[in-house]
Formats: structure tokens, sequence, C-alpha cells
């Protein structure tokens, strides 16, 4: 992926460069939302005023991938982190990711309620309602199984008007020949 530079924009009379890696599995998402989680993640790096920044840790996931991960705690050792058979999970489609904080950008954090910015506001949770803010739902809200790194895309347009997004929908729905749903 030599092609991919990281992204400069001019934002508040500084220089934003995204992360490299974010950066290069938002290129790997479904073309239709590139551009929005570029803006979420530019969102979420500006509030994020301290010493954390946002990284994606996942974004499309292939359904082998999505095998794999099924196996841990059934077939091979260990807790089990995902219900979503292959084809079952958003990331099957490029319509969801996962995330954490880098903090200092050298070390990848999970916590939820540091405040690494001192604002009042736990930095997880900043990103959550920016992620929000552009109808993506956060796995943290989900009754069974909570996924505190997984966001999805809610709805996606089709000719038909907005539906919401789900892996029954999408298993349906045709492919272009890079093999994202078509909408």
């Amino acid at each position: 992926m030599s092609h991919l530079k990281p992204t400069f924009v001019f934002q508040n009379h500084k220089i934003y460069i995204m992360d490299k890696v974010t950066l290069q599995r938002i290129e790997k998402l479904h073309p239709a939302v590139r551009e929005e989680v570029k803006q979420i993640i530019k969102d979420c790096d500006e509030a994020l005023t301290g010493r954390a920044k946002i990284r994606i840790t996942q974004g499309l996931r292939s359904f082998e991938e999505q095998e794999k991960l099924y196996a841990i705690g059934r077939i091979t050792s260990g807790k089990k982190v995902t219900n979503a058979k292959a084809g079952q999970s958003i990331h099957n489609y490029g319509l969801a990711v996962d995330i954490c904080l880098m903090i200092d950008g050298k070390t990848a954090s999970w916590d939820t309620v540091k405040d690494w910015d001192n604002d009042k506001v736990a930095d997880w949770y900043e990103c959550v309602k920016i992620f929000a803010k552009y109808g993506w739902d956060w796995g943290g809200n989900w009754k069974t199984f909570k996924d505190l790194p997984h966001f999805e895309k809610k709805n996606i347009p089709t000719k038909k008007g907005m539906i919401k997004t789900s892996w029954r929908t999408l298993a349906k729905m045709p492919r272009d020949k890079s093999n994202y749903i078509i909408f």
C-alpha cells in the first residue's frame, strides 16, 4: 500500500495528519463510508486535546477472518470475541470499525473511562458521541455481548430509500467488481 500517504488537512490553524494505520484501514472500507469515517476520525482527534488519539484497529474483515474469530472460545481456546459467523458481521461488508485510543502515539488503550485531556469527559465517550452524530451505532449500547470498540453504520441509502443496516439485508445485496455491496 505504498500509494497511501498521510492525509494532511489544515484545521484550526494546525496541519492535521491522520494516523497512517487508520488511513490504510479506512481505504479498505466500503467506498460509501470512507470520507465520512475520515471526518469522524478528524472530529475525534480534534475533540481529544490531550495525549490520546483515535486509531481504527479493524475495518473490513474477510469471511475467513470472521470464521477464525468466531472459532475463538468454541473450537480454539480463549474467551469468545464475537457471536457473528462469517457474513453475519457488518465488518464483512466494510460498514463497521473497531477503535482504540493511541496514547502518546505509542500505547494502544481500550480504557473507556480515562480522561486523557482532563475535560471531565472520558475520551472514549467523546468518540462515542461523535460517531453517533454521524449515524453510527456503538457496540457498547447493545443489550447482549457488548462490544465496546465497535461502531457500525446504522442505516444505508438505497434506491428505495434508507434501510437499517443488517447482515441479513446486506448478504442478499448484489456486489460490484471489487466485491463491495451495491446500494
